[in-house]
């Protein structure tokens, strides 16, 4: 069996599961997300005194159950998190004149383009700006908000050479030496 499959997913107060033939949702605080699960996979609810635990099993051990289990042990956990806690990712703007502000839920990013642009915020997203340099992107569902922070930084990826552009708060990127660095090494 799958190490992380076997785990169980604890449900704490204040978040409602519901299971249907092959529709996962949870409820929670902050949201409500929801899954549909492969046939390979079988979802139950294992209620004890005090604690209430999600547990999936495979219903045979044929290749795709066996990787799939793992997967949507994963997902259900991330959906418990995410309505419980929330996720967030921040990115942070380098460059001179670089900025960015928010206008209702719409970004607009000066990045030296001749046009600013306007990226605007997903249902399920709200982005916060701590300054005009630092972009918070916040949501319940995990994948939503990795792919809006990986689309924010694809509007400019950091430079290799000067390192400007969008990267994710603690995202060390690696420069390269120019032209004038490596001939006056070489002599």
């Amino acid at each position: 069996m799958s190490k992380i499959g076997r785990k169980p997913i604890i449900i704490p107060d204040g978040v409602e599961i519901k299971i249907e033939a092959d529709l996962v949702t949870v409820k929670g605080p902050k949201g409500e997300l929801s899954l549909p699960v492969r046939p390979e996979i079988k979802v139950g609810l294992k209620n004890e005194a005090e604690v209430k635990e999600i547990v999936l099993t495979r219903k045979n051990n044929s290749k795709m159950a066996k990787s799939l289990h793992g997967l949507f042990r994963t997902l259900l956990a991330n959906m418990v998190k995410g309505v419980v806690e929330g996720f967030q990712k921040s990115l942070k703007i380098i460059g001179t004149g670089y900025r960015v502000n928010l206008e209702g839920k719409e970004l607009v990013l000066n990045l030296g383009f001749s046009h600013p642009v306007k990226v605007k915020a997903p249902a399920g997203i709200d982005f916060e700006l701590k300054d005009q340099q630092e972009i918070i992107v916040r949501g319940i569902d995990k994948q939503l908000v990795g792919q809006v922070s990986a689309n924010l930084r694809k509007v400019k990826p950091p430079d290799v050479y000067k390192g400007k552009g969008i990267r994710y708060k603690n995202e060390i990127v690696r420069k390269k030496p120019g032209k004038a660095v490596k001939s006056a090494a070489a002599v």
